[in-house]
């Protein structure tokens, strides 16, 4: 519990120190005062909370500043972790396995997203836990994507299914279910090629490999990810609402969120769309893709420790 809070407040420390500093460590010992207030509202703007969150937090910090002028800046961050934990109730992804097996987990997203990558850390974490894991190279457009998953899952030791630069992405995934079941894998994790959200022809070879996969299977892919690179904030509502628009998304995975101060747009994504969030990238090393976890997640952005 504790090395995984760990992980998260490593991973979210750019967000938390640029509301320290835009509140000049209000959540320190201090009083709370008018200004810090100001100066906390312009925080979580900047954090990516939106209004609406936003609002939610200062409000309930503001009642208990009016029951008590004595407040501390570390009892106003326990109010704000209590408000984030709330809004984000249902929001933690709980990973199903179909039966029988593979379950198939197709992770999609736009150019830049991290998917490859992500691709290889969930199936180290899955391999980790027990799970038997295979990867499928679906990424065919991108010159250099089939050989970066196959550099990750010889460096995991993770069995893969891939073909050249330019094969039938559909194909390949048909291949690669029929290695999967007869060697007994458990999970198939799917690394789809990027694409823009606005391109119908793109989005159209999502479709045929899914009608690919339900040949052998009717229910898959049994989960389909958007990887959203945490560092967008909030511009990636729009992106994940045409995805699950056209393509029925069951979840999403946050990175690169150690790279960004935008660490808030994870609670405007969940009040958006309700798409359960099922793990963060923290890091780049392999371990530092996590499961999703609402109150390490709230407590480590106020800068509060495990409780």
């Amino acid at each position: 519990m504790f090395g995984l809070f760990k992980k998260f407040k490593a991973g979210l420390s750019k967000t938390v120190s640029a509301i320290a500093k835009t509140t000049h460590g209000v959540f320190g010992g201090r009083k709370i005062d008018a200004s810090s207030l100001d100066e906390l509202e312009e925080a979580l703007y900047t954090a990516d909370f939106g209004v609406e969150t936003t609002e939610e937090i200062l409000e309930e910090i503001k009642a208990a500043y009016r029951k008590d002028p004595e407040l501390k800046g570390q009892d106003a961050a326990g109010i704000g972790a209590a408000v984030l934990e709330r809004v984000l109730e249902g929001s933690e992804g709980q990973l199903q396995a179909a039966e029988p097996g593979p379950t198939v987990i197709a992770l999609i997203g736009v150019n830049g997203s991290g998917k490859t990558t992500t691709s290889a850390k969930l199936g180290h974490l899955l391999k980790n836990d027990g799970q038997s894991v295979m990867l499928v190279a679906c990424d065919t457009f991108r010159a250099a994507a089939v050989e970066q998953l196959k550099s990750w899952a010889t460096r995991l030791d993770l069995p893969i299914v891939a073909s050249q630069t330019g094969a039938d992405a559909a194909a390949v995934a048909y291949d690669a279910w029929q290695a999967a079941h007869s060697r007994g894998c458990q999970m198939l994790l799917v690394d789809t090629a990027g694409r823009l959200h606005t391109k119908s022809n793109l989005m159209e070879e999502l479709a045929k490999i899914r009608r690919v996969l339900q040949k052998h299977d009717a229910a898959a892919p049994h989960h389909s990810w958007l990887v959203v690179d945490g560092s967008l904030g909030t511009n990636s509502i729009e992106q994940a609402k045409v995805f699950h628009q056209k393509f029925g998304l069951t979840g999403l995975i946050v990175t690169k969120l150690d790279g960004t101060s935008r660490g808030g747009a994870i609670v405007g994504i969940w009040r958006e769309l309700k798409l359960p969030i099922y793990f963060l990238g923290l890091g780049e090393q392999p371990d530092d893709l996590q499961p999703f976890n609402a109150r390490n997640y709230a407590r480590a952005v106020f800068g509060l420790e495990a409780d």
